[in-house]
């Protein structure tokens, strides 16, 4: 681990080089609508994308916000956090992790909160075993037409 180095993204091509990863977790995205999501999001929800890198090579991404509600008050929304499938069980989800909890704690918010597939238990596992999450609600989602 000590090839890697943690960056955020800003500019239009480096979130572009971030895609093929962030499609491993999105993959109803196409890189066009990724790339007009990614800036809304950063210009009006203050969206924040980061990139692990290994060897100059995007191994791991994760896209937060800011956020206070009444309920956690202080915290960051972690809203997207993928390894590359081919780089996987190497310690690069926990590592960026880790750094979102430090810019969390650096930046005076209070905790980290996530929403994560029912289907993905071996993400379940990861959150609750090894980075000490608690399960404290389900989340409900309804498409409106």
């Amino acid at each position: 681990m000590k090839n890697t180095v943690i960056k955020e993204l800003q500019s239009h091509k480096a979130i572009l080089e971030a895609f093929p990863v962030m499609n491993q977790l999105r993959t109803h995205l196409d890189e066009e609508t990724y790339l007009a999501l990614v800036t809304e999001a950063k210009e009006k929800e203050s969206y924040r994308l980061f990139a692990l890198y290994d060897r100059g090579e995007i191994v791991a991404v994760t896209g937060f916000k800011p956020m206070i509600t009444l309920y956690y008050g202080r915290f960051v929304w972690v809203c997207d956090l993928v390894t590359n499938s081919e780089s996987r069980s190497k310690g690069y989800g926990d590592k960026l992790l880790t750094f979102v909890h430090e810019w969390t704690n650096e930046n005076g918010y209070e905790s980290v909160a996530l929403s994560s597939g029912l289907q993905r238990m071996e993400a379940h596992r990861f959150y609750e075993e090894r980075m000490d999450y608690d399960k404290v609600s389900y989340v409900f989602k309804r498409k409106i037409d």
